[in-house]
């Protein structure tokens, strides 16, 4: 995928973020201008993306859907501002910058997060576009389902209960499943509901999503082993500084990326229900394996 088209999207998502999210001349604005401090300070926009191309690929228009795609990022981002808090992960840099508890404190950091997951529940019940009520109600379940107890919080938590231990793949793709893979299961189906998509196209893409989120974590699990902090945009190493399994730990660095590739393969025979159109999904899977932050 060229860069220019993920840059245009990208830009929309930005834009949408920026009108979304409370302005920080509003109070309280210690909140609020945390809140856009992790929310707006960069970030590859990857779930959001998936979001906007998923309803693409149905037919429907990539704009019906930036609510939505706007939605995943806050969750994403309230993800990101909570796991680097002491009491998790205790990271200082998250996309080249401090993180949100290093420039706010720890307690504007919880709200911050607290603050962002709310937002995201209320943007998809405030920017519906006219005559996608009930399908911007299923869309908010997706997102519910995958950042509850069976999703992400509940892979942060398998994540968490499994430092220091020894586990092997099926364990840890249990956790990767949930942690990481949930949500961008959850953005590729949320798009292509909005989309107007049918059940044979909201399955294709949900096999997609699951192939894509576990190639996407080892992917991570490999930058974090081998990327330079200035381009990771976050510090290297942290996986092992907190004793956590990862692929590279568990069955060597090569054997981690063919996993990647034959999970990014299996990504791209998920689109075959979808022809040519579902070639701006498979470029996109092949780009994240390329990335190198």
């Amino acid at each position: 995928m060229a860069l220019t088209e993920l840059q245009f999207y990208k830009e929309k998502i930005e834009e949408g973020l920026s009108n979304y999210l409370p302005s920080i001349s509003s109070l309280p604005n210690i909140l609020h201008e945390a809140m856009r401090y992790s929310v707006c300070g960069g970030g590859k926009r990857v779930r959001g993306i998936l979001t906007l191309l998923a309803s693409q690929v149905v037919d429907g228009p990539w704009s019906d859907a930036l609510p939505a795609a706007c939605a995943v990022e806050m969750v994403h981002s309230y993800s990101l501002i909570h796991d680097d808090l002491p009491c998790m992960d205790d990271d200082a840099l998250r996309r080249g910058k401090p993180t949100n508890h290093r420039v706010y404190g720890e307690a504007i950091a919880l709200l911050a997060g607290d603050a962002l997951l709310t937002q995201a529940i209320g943007t998809m019940v405030s920017y519906v576009p006219t005559g996608l009520e009930t399908c911007y109600w299923r869309a908010l379940r997706e997102l519910v389902n995958a950042s509850n107890t069976q999703g992400m919080i509940g892979g942060q938590v398998l994540d968490l209960e499994a430092e220091g231990k020894k586990l092997n793949l099926t364990e840890l793709k249990e956790i990767h499943k949930r942690k990481t893979g949930a949500l961008i299961r959850a953005a590729l189906r949320m798009g292509g509901i909005i989309g107007g998509g049918g059940e044979t196209a909201i399955e294709a893409l949900s096999n997609y999503g699951e192939a894509l989120g576990l190639a996407f974590q080892i992917t991570d699990d490999l930058l974090d082993q081998e990327a330079k902090p200035i381009v990771l945009g976050k510090a290297v190493g942290s996986d092992l500084r907190n004793q956590k399994s990862t692929y590279p730990g568990i069955v060597g660095t090569d054997e981690s990326h063919r996993l990647a590739a034959l999970e990014v393969d299996k990504a791209c025979r998920a689109l075959h229900p979808f022809g040519e159109k579902g070639r701006l999904l498979w470029r996109f899977a092949e780009y994240l394996l390329q990335r190198d932050h």
